[in-house]
């Protein structure tokens, strides 16, 4: 009896053991569910009611007509926001791109290592400190007024830092045998940088300048300074003329109290999203391109 006991005692305790980390197992499991649910919930219901409201909203007059920024089309700010992005990525990708190159190759000094803390000094700067900056400098000092140009450097000072990082630590995946042996069939720095790091390295130069661009669709208190707002379409000047763009929409329809208005920022809202979307969607597609080569 007493040896059949004493078999049956550690069993029992096993038994209590597993019963009690299957309870604790399950009460992980929950608190996680729970944390999830609180984190993607609230996305969930904005991007529920962005798409909703921003949908319903959607008109073939929307889109072919200009606006006030409260009632209206949407078609000056679709505009504006394309000329200003395309403008701040014709400035960013090729100082970011060498800058990335620089850090990477040439960057092991003080230079770099103050580019480096000045870039994450950039990074951490609210942006509208630089829109005020860009206010003071560019439709002030320099009597460029709002303008496409003012609001175009501003937003590239804005993701420089980012694409100039990202591209520097794309580069540092290429491995050092590629650099070796293009030296070693007698390629000069410039043919083993253009030739075959950078393209190495291409696809993560191209994530660094898809982020870019998203942070710069998405930005708003540095155009107020620069851009300013206008009714009508671009006629093409850089300097002396203000340009629409669709984070102004957002920013000044929701303060209204009318309907119409309000359809109007979930509009804007929604395509502001969409945009971003594909090229998170992008992003993720670049990556998963640059794990599989």
């Amino acid at each position: 009896m007493s040896a059949s006991a004493s078999t049956n005692m550690p069993r029992a305790a096993r038994s209590a053991q597993e019963i009690r980390r299957v309870i604790f197992s399950q009460i992980g499991w929950v608190l996680c569910g729970v944390a999830l649910l609180g984190v993607i919930g609230p996305l969930l219901d904005i991007v529920g009611v962005v798409a909703f409201n921003g949908i319903t909203a959607f008109s073939v007059k929307l889109f072919t007509t200009t606006g006030t920024g409260m009632s209206g089309g949407l078609l000056n700010a679709i505009e504006g926001t394309f000329i200003i992005t395309l403008g701040a990525m014709l400035i960013t990708v090729p100082i970011g791109v060498g800058a990335g190159i620089y850090l990477c190759e040439y960057g092991n000094n003080r230079l770099g290592a103050a580019i480096r803390f000045m870039s994450d000094v950039l990074t951490g700067t609210p942006s509208v400190v630089l829109g005020y900056f860009s206010y003071i400098v560019f439709v002030i000092s320099l009597g460029w007024r709002f303008s496409v140009l003012a609001a175009s450097i501003t937003i590239a000072i804005i993701i420089v830092p980012y694409l100039a990082r990202i591209t520097e630590l794309a580069l540092r995946q290429v491995p050092n045998a590629m650099r070796e042996a293009g030296f070693a069939l007698g390629a000069t720095e410039p043919v083993v940088v253009f030739k075959i790091i950078l393209p190495g390295a291409a696809s993560g130069v191209v994530t660094g300048a898809l982020l870019a661009l998203a942070i710069s669709v998405g930005e708003t208190a540095p155009l107020i300074y620069t851009a300013g707002w206008s009714a009508s379409l671009w006629h093409g000047h850089l300097t002396h003329e203000p340009i629409g763009y669709l984070t102004y929409v957002i920013w000044t329809a929701f303060e209204q109290p009318t309907s119409q208005a309000h359809a109007l920022a979930f509009a804007a809202a929604f395509l502001v999203m969409m945009v971003v979307l594909v090229i998170n969607i992008g992003v993720r597609l670049a990556v998963r391109r640059t794990k599989f080569v």
